[in-house]
């Protein structure tokens, strides 16, 4: 396979100029985002609104930029982004809707309606083949995601807790997946109920398709008959309460592979194209109701019709970049005993692991590691 293209640019500008969504579009159009044809076409822009309280988040700006290039294009964008599995500020959307209004994501913000792709309760989704795929035979996408023409994925680049890094692929592949699609990727187990949570409405069991939930009349609280669960992941999307959770126990490895499956799923057979955004490097993800100090520099803007080679050309600058004090990577390495994995994702969450993604990635063709760097002033 011969090298993707991944376009490039920093974040210098020049006083009166042209800023930095400017810079984003210029950026976009010289990465060939006009080779998509979308005169009339649904485009979907996959984008992370952030939850509450955490301010590292794209801003809304830069979503802007996308926006209005697609619809020079002719295309008919929109926002997406699809519930959570943990309770918080985005697992209904409802609730994922205030969240990104308040974030400061809004159609006068934007300048395209917002939508979220696996529906009010995390539940319309669609099974999506996987082609290749060797942990996921299909993968339960957003419906509304599925729906649209085209997808671009427009994400920010940061660390994370469990898969080193958060890039394209993750955007894409946990970002896509309906509430039972994330179940999917970061579990393998079986649902627990917490009785002092459940409200005994029932409407999870009107969910089960295999008689994997009990009512216990006495209690007035719903079980799992453990015998006949599937782990599907349908009832997490119907509990109101947040009385119904998943373990997270798939090892970082397997995550991360089916996350690229998922990836595939999203991309294969349909128009695409990426944008990352390298900037406030904080060291987890944006779903958290925090956020921590950058571990790097700000580095740059990357685009490009391969989310792989964008990831690894990504992760390759900010390997390249020195570490930024007063950060969680900083602190890891002025421990006594610290012990150098000469890699700043591991250095700052040593328990996480990355490579295993753009191995599998590639493996499954989702695209190539190889990459030429192109920049752009």
């Amino acid at each position: 396979m011969e090298k993707a293209k991944v376009y490039y640019t920093d974040f210098r500008t020049i006083a009166f100029g042209t800023g930095l969504p400017g810079k984003l579009k210029n950026l976009i159009r010289k990465a060939g985002i006009e080779k998509l044809e979308m005169e009339g076409k649904f485009v979907a822009i996959k984008i992370h609104f952030g939850e509450l309280g955490n301010i590292s988040y794209l801003r809304p700006n830069y979503a802007k930029a996308v926006v209005d290039v697609v619809k020079e294009l002719g295309g008919k964008p929109f926002l997406t982004d699809c519930n959570t599995m943990y309770p918080g500020r985005q697992k209904n959307a409802l609730e994922h809707l205030e969240c990104a209004w308040e974030n400061g994501f809004t159609p006068l913000s934007t300048g395209c309606p917002i939508l979220i792709g696996d529906g009010l309760k995390g539940t319309d989704d669609i099974a999506v083949p996987v082609r290749g795929g060797e942990y996921v035979k299909e993968a339960r996408i957003g419906r509304a995601i599925m729906d649209a023409d085209i997808i671009i994925s427009l994400t920010h680049f940061k660390g994370h807790e469990m898969t080193g890094f958060g890039g394209a692929i993750k955007n894409l592949g946990m970002g896509c997946g309906s509430r039972a699609g994330k179940k999917d990727q970061h579990s393998s187990g079986k649902p627990e109920i917490d009785p002092a949570l459940c409200r005994g409405c029932r409407r999870c069991q009107r969910e089960c398709a295999n008689d994997g939930l009990v009512f216990d009349e006495d209690t007035r609280k719903m079980r799992v008959d453990r015998e006949h669960c599937v782990g599907c992941g349908r009832c997490l999307g119907a509990c109101n309460f947040d009385a119904i959770a998943f373990a997270n126990d798939n090892a970082s490895a397997d995550l991360n592979c089916r996350m690229a499956e998922y990836a595939k799923a999203v991309v294969d057979g349909r128009p695409n194209f990426h944008i990352s955004l390298v900037v406030d490097v904080s060291p987890n993800c944006d779903c958290h109701c925090e956020n921590d100090a950058p571990i790097l520099p700000d580095i740059g803007m990357f685009a490009s019709f391969d989310p792989l080679a964008l990831d690894q050309a990504c992760v390759d600058a900010c390997l390249a970049a020195t570490p930024l004090p007063n950060s969680q990577l900083a602190d890891n390495m002025a421990k006594a005993g610290f012990v150098d994995h000469h890699d700043h994702f591991l250095n700052s969450t040593p328990e996480s692991e990355w490579r295993s993604c753009l191995a599998h990635g590639e493996k499954i063709g989702l695209g190539t590691r190889a990459y030429e760097l192109i920049p752009i002033k």
